[in-house]
């Protein structure tokens, strides 16, 4: 675990990381979210829709902009004000994501870094996009 300070946070500082979907994060997040759609838990319905698997949560794979903000960029000293997201590409289980985040801007009056966040797909193809706002300990 990171502990970069409002201090240490000066725009362009990057941190990345990377995590494969399982089929048991699937599973965790359906019983977490109680998200049942049929694009994400029946594999004939995904194929029928033109997919060649079943479709991962789409906030699933932004959930690790938590893990971002909350371990690597900034790491302990970050509370979250707030996380945007597009979600650019489907991601399948079994893909291995590159989660990257750099940081833009820090504002001292309010103690809070703004940082890009991107998540890349094992082909190098950008899957979800985003601005993650970081409160940060002074």
């Amino acid at each position: 675990m990171n502990h970069y300070t409002l201090a240490e946070m000066t725009p362009g500082l990057t941190e990345s990381f990377t995590v494969t979907v399982t089929e048991e994060m699937m599973q965790d997040f359906e019983r977490l979210s109680g998200d049942c759609s049929p694009i994400h838990i029946d594999e004939d319905y995904a194929r029928g829709r033109g997919y060649p698997g079943r479709v991962v949560y789409g906030m699933l794979g932004a959930s690790f902009f938590s893990t971002l903000a909350g371990v690597y960029l900034p790491g302990e000293h970050c509370l979250l004000h707030g996380v945007e997201c597009k979600f650019a590409r489907p991601v399948f289980i079994g893909d291995t994501l590159t989660v990257t985040g750099t940081v833009l801007r820090v504002s001292e009056a309010v103690a809070e870094a703004e940082i890009k966040a991107v998540i890349t797909n094992q082909e190098g193809k950008k899957v979800t996009r985003g601005i993650i706002r970081a409160g940060l300990a002074r």
